[in-house]
């Protein structure tokens, strides 16, 4: 009789740390429920193939670099109709043993909502804003260049929701895209990522799609996660203009005036 799975991932890989790497895949085998792990490797060269060999482990070898949701998108056949939540999840995030139970356990008690997240570290266990409002082209800007940050303080401090309490649960407008944890029949039904986003934007994408769907997103500080985080378009000029192009392409689609939720 095959074993139901209550629970699958998809972790995209491209040249990742090792060291990053290995407490990511280490905290998604600890959960205590029948679960399946997808990599995902973006790299040309196959080089995760052999690196991590379990039962509970099915490798992807895509040979190509494809981007985020690409990636995260090619196991949507695979995922329907074998499990009831799907983890997204970026290779640099480690978390405790009881964080995925806590959030299944949330969001269960919501027939609308679709996705939730729980409140994310850095290292040094300092707060990482990962729910944030809606973005404008300003504020995009603004986080780019560091002499604009002054001149669009009060624009940033809203659009994190820093003039509500992160201490208490409730539904953002979008949430970063290293950790959400879906009904897997809602990931279906948006039908993943939109492709046309190599890297970046793709997290805003998809909670707006939620939002055409009907559905909401819920941000759950209660359990907490560390997020190295890279930053990488903030020093790399490649990946600087891959995150200009693909915000381009967002309010090319949404609109370039949002209008904001709560």
């Amino acid at each position: 009789m095959k074993k139901e799975i209550v629970i699958t991932c998809s972790i995209v890989l491209f040249k990742e740390d090792l060291t990053d790497l290995h407490k990511t895949i280490d905290s998604f085998l600890q959960i205590p429920l029948a679960k399946k792990l997808f990599l995902i490797d973006n790299t040309p060269s196959r080089f995760f193939e052999y690196v991590f060999v379990n039962k509970e482990i099915e490798y992807v070898g895509i040979e190509e670099n494809i981007g985020f949701g690409a990636g995260h998108n090619k196991i949507i056949k695979s995922i329907n109709n074998t499990s009831k939540y799907h983890l997204i999840l970026n290779p640099d995030v480690s978390f405790k043993i009881g964080v995925i139970n806590s959030l299944i356990q949330e969001l269960e008690k919501y027939q609308d909502v679709a996705m939730i997240a729980p409140k994310v570290l850095f290292p040094d266990k300092s707060h990482q804003y990962s729910c944030r409002r809606y973005p404008s082209a300003s504020e995009l800007l603004a986080r780019r260049f560091s002499f604009l940050k002054p001149i669009f303080k009060s624009v940033i401090f809203k659009g994190t929701y820093r003039d509500k309490d992160l201490s208490e649960s409730f539904f953002a407008d979008y949430i970063t895209g290293c950790f959400h944890l879906y009904k897997t029949a809602d990931f279906v039904n948006l039908n993943g990522f939109d492709e046309r986003y190599f890297l970046y934007m793709e997290d805003v994408d998809i909670c707006k799609k939620i939002d055409v769907l009907g559905k909401k997103k819920m941000y759950y500080p209660n359990v907490e996660i560390i997020h190295v985080l890279k930053q990488g378009s903030s020093k790399s000029v490649k990946l600087f203009l891959k995150h200009t192009s693909s915000a381009i392409k967002y309010f090319l689609k949404w609109g370039f005036f949002n209008k904001k939720n709560s």
